[in-house]
């Protein structure tokens, strides 16, 4: 075997240390945009409008809210509902008379945003949802589950059944113990018809099994948890919305490709006026809630 002189590795080796520069890498700021979470649905509760302030990529500060804004939506019946920033902290809320609930099945809705001199709009749409029909859970072990969750556990699924017609759009939620069970916007679930996608081909199915299961996000809950699912539909701009928020969010590693904003249906009402972020959709809901209990726990399949 051939060895190298001592010498000669000092010098190579300090070769390379020489070739070490600390390099300070300057980003250049961004304009700061107008950010838009607009969700309504056909609840009789209040409906909030999210209004905040884009930030740097590498600011993980929270973002800033957006006061002072005159927020309204609009229906295609003629009536307009007023949002009050009444705490200053950019949640505009319009607040219910009794009995009174702002969505409507098959009803259309225009948000309008006076902001810093510049007017927003936005449309959507509610459409129909079905009916959970029922959750069920069985007590499993299984090998994959992350890394947050218990062992052993429920594994819970949700049955309905999409309408017939193709393009049916849903964004499904699952809150435990009553809080929200998704962690990141990798978590989010949502179907085309009763599957995951467009070309699927499960027009008017029980929702498939992959789709029932994302209730669970990879984890296990246990005995005298609560479990409450939504099913929400969604537009089919909403359902892409959605999905490009997600891949986005997945987008990492060795081969990630430079970050980019996802679409938005904020259109500032100039052209060439600074363009908003966001987005603004509208749901009809279902929803079905249990408790886990050895009893009625479904034998494992």
């Amino acid at each position: 075997m051939k060895s190298f002189p001592l010498y000669l590795l000092l010098a190579l080796s300090s070769l390379l240390m020489s070739c070490e520069d600390v390099i300070d890498l300057r980003t250049q700021t961004g304009p700061t945009r107008l950010v838009v979470e607009g969700w309504i649905n056909d609840d009789a509760t209040p409906q909030t409008i999210r209004l905040t302030l884009s930030q740097n990529y590498f600011n993980n500060n929270r973002a800033l809210p957006a006061t002072g804004a005159t927020v309204t939506v609009s229906d295609d019946l003629g009536k307009t509902y007023r949002f009050v920033d009444e705490k200053q902290d950019g949640n505009y809320v319009w607040k219910p008379a009794a009995s009174e609930k702002m969505g409507r099945l098959g009803g259309k809705y225009t948000l309008n945003v006076a902001y810093a001199s510049e007017t927003y709009q936005a449309e959507t749409e509610i459409k129909r949802v079905p009916t959970i029909d029922s959750l069920t859970y069985y007590y499993d072990n299984p090998t994959f589950v992350a890394d947050d969750s218990p062992k052993e556990g429920y594994v819970a699924e949700f049955y309905a059944r999409d309408f017939t017609g193709a393009g049916d759009c849903y964004w499904i939620k699952t809150y435990k113990n009553g809080q929200r069970y998704d962690r990141s916007a990798r978590d989010l679930s949502i179907a085309y018809d009763a599957g995951f996608s467009p070309g699927a081909a499960t027009d008017g199915l029980i929702f498939l099994l992959p789709v029932r299961r994302s209730i669970n996000s990879d984890r296990l809950f246990q005995e005298n948890d609560s479990i409450r699912v939504e099913l929400l539909s969604i537009t089919q701009p909403t359902y892409n919305f959605i999905r490009a928020v997600r891949e986005e969010s997945s987008n990492q590693g060795l081969f990630a490709t430079a970050p980019s904003n996802v679409p938005t249906n904020i259109l500032n009402a100039r052209t060439d006026g600074p363009r908003a972020l966001g987005w603004f959709g509208g749901s009809s809901i279902s929803r079905f809630s249990t408790v886990f209990r050895k009893g009625n726990a479904r034998p494992k399949p």
